[in-house]
């Protein structure tokens, strides 16, 4: 998915929850859709990064045999 795609996404999100949240008489900020995407982030790259070293590690004669 392109950046730009992702932008109008995120802005689009912001303004329909900020309209719900306005009619219910409470109040939304920016902080938690940063909260979240950071939280995001950092549980892909720890995901991620758990893979690659787990591939790098791993024998690959072993993997050809059970092929």
């Amino acid at each position: 998915m392109s950046t730009t795609v992702r932008f109008w996404a995120l802005c689009v999100l912001f303004y329909r929850m900020y309209s719900y949240v306005r009619t219910r008489h409470t109040s939304l900020s920016v902080w938690i859709f940063v909260v979240a995407g950071v939280g995001l982030l950092l549980i892909t790259l720890a995901t991620v990064s758990y893979q690659a070293v787990r591939a790098a590690l791993m024998n690959p004669v072993k993997s050809f045999r059970t092929e």
